[in-house]
């Protein structure tokens, strides 16, 4: 498939001028317009078979109309003047019927990134000019992988393999204009390992804004297998407290956790367990975590944020205290603080603990958990933000002195994020990125098991 895109830079640009100009004609006091088009290809393939194959190419205008403190949005797929004019105009119509929000409006043009850093580039364009069937033997190598590395591996949910590569164009009445081209790949596989009458699955997945960065399609499907076969002979345990050693992949949805308590949405609604946290320690004086958005190739990384609003290298907890929060124009607005160029969440969030040695990878994990539970999948979605009580159904392995001994499912882990963030004894070397979230596998000192 090809990787061109139908508008250059300099047309998504004149059509979001068009727009705002539209905005301003139809009696809008300001607006906000975003002008983007991608395309992508995505294949699976199950038990070596092709299942699916799908091309994509979209292309989207949403603007926001602001009549003073009115606000409406709208949105189109059609970029002829006449529909960005109708669009707007809806969008307009919306404003005048709706009621007035006193924090509404764009950001003050102190708070927007300069246009030369704007215009720097973070190296996140790698489009991947990849056949239909370049990608149908991706996947077919990666689910070949799974049954070839091991003889428990019967069966197959299927490989995938996805690329897509677009770009857009922000800009706003109050004088900003900002965008950029990127691309994302990812290739997985999910095997079924069958002993006996017992079945097991696991999957596992890479993901890169560079395809020559991903792992080969015979690792992936490799690790997998062995993933799902290590599943195999699973047993219960009784209901009790110990140590539990979250595997690097979950512990990025620990940092996840922490991102929304800290999400400004959140803390002007009242509803995150972090609330007034600000100054508090959260965790162990060797916890520091970092939002860097200036990071080259990086999932999350920008100089701006979806207002235009300057990024910055913030530390969010810097030797275990909790030092700042994630603040749209608006959530600054409600809670009478300073915006923090995370309109559109967190950057690139890293989760670090001073402690960590280079060779703490996930055999010296183990040996640190000692006795306990090694946690390598969740189910459900047990959190509750309000009062931070976590219960999440999981599998894994139970684990003594240091060496897994046997499998474990149908099982409940149980605490608090207050108490687990403080409770955290070592994080690992073996350093994962999930979409925005970076950490290694993280040992907490204990929580409730129920079997």
């Amino acid at each position: 498939m090809s990787v061109k895109f139908d508008y250059t830079r300099l047309q998504l640009e004149e059509i979001a001028k068009r727009a705002l100009s539209d905005a301003k004609k139809a009696g809008g006091t300001s607006a906000a317009v975003e002008v983007s088009e991608s395309n992508g290809l995505s294949v699976g393939t199950r038990n070596r078979e092709v299942e699916t194959v799908e091309h994509n190419r979209d292309k989207s205008l949403a603007i926001t109309v602001y009549k003073g403190k009115q606000r409406g949005h709208a949105s189109t797929s059609d970029f002829s003047p006449e529909a960005v004019a109708k669009t707007v105009q809806g969008a307009y119509d919306i404003a005048r019927f709706t009621a007035a929000d006193e924090f509404a409006g764009l950001p003050e043009k102190h708070l927007l990134v300069d246009k030369n850093t704007a215009a720097q580039d973070l190296d996140l364009f790698h489009p991947w000019d990849l056949s239909t069937a370049q990608a149908i033997d991706l996947a077919q190598r990666a689910e070949g992988a799974m049954f070839d590395a091991c003889k428990y591996v019967k069966n197959s949910e299927g490989a995938n393999v996805n690329t897509s590569q677009g770009h857009f164009i922000s800009a706003a009445s109050n004088g900003f204009m900002g965008g950029f081209a990127y691309s994302r790949h990812s290739m997985g596989a999910m095997p079924i390992a069958q002993k006996g009458r017992e079945m097991e699955r696991d999957a596992w997945f890479v993901s890169h804004r560079v395809p020559q960065l991903l792992a080969s399609p015979e690792s992936v499907g490799a690790y997998a297998a062995h993933r799902a076969a290590a599943r195999l002979g699973s047993r219960k345990i009784s209901s009790r407290m110990c140590p539990v050693l979250f595997d690097a992949q979950l512990a990025a949805g620990l940092v996840g956790n922490f991102s929304q308590a800290i999400s400004g949405s959140a803390l002007y609604r009242k509803t995150s367990f972090l609330l007034d946290g600000l100054g508090q320690k959260v965790f162990p004086a060797y916890i520091d975590i970092v939002d860097d958005p200036f990071i080259k190739q990086g999932t999350g990384s920008s100089y701006f944020d979806d207002e235009g609003v300057a990024t910055q290298r913030r530390t969010l907890i810097d030797h275990g205290v909790l030092t700042g929060y994630l603040l749209s124009v608006y959530t600054a607005r409600k809670l009478e603080m300073t915006p923090t160029g995370n309109a559109s969440g967190s950057h690139n969030l890293r989760l670090s603990s001073r402690k960590t040695k280079s060779s703490d990878d996930l055999t010296a994990m183990l040996k640190k958990l000692d006795t306990g539970l090694f946690v390598t999948e969740l189910m459900g979605q047990g959190v509750n933000y309000v009062t931070g009580d976590y219960s999440r159904g999981v599998s894994g392995f139970w684990v003594e002195r240091g060496e897994i001994q046997f499998p474990v499912q149908e099982i409940t882990i149980a605490g608090n994020l207050k108490d687990m963030y403080k409770g955290i004894v070592a994080v690992g070397a073996d350093e994962l990125i999930r979409g925005t979230k970076q950490t290694g596998s993280i040992l907490i000192n204990q929580m409730t098991i129920a079997g």
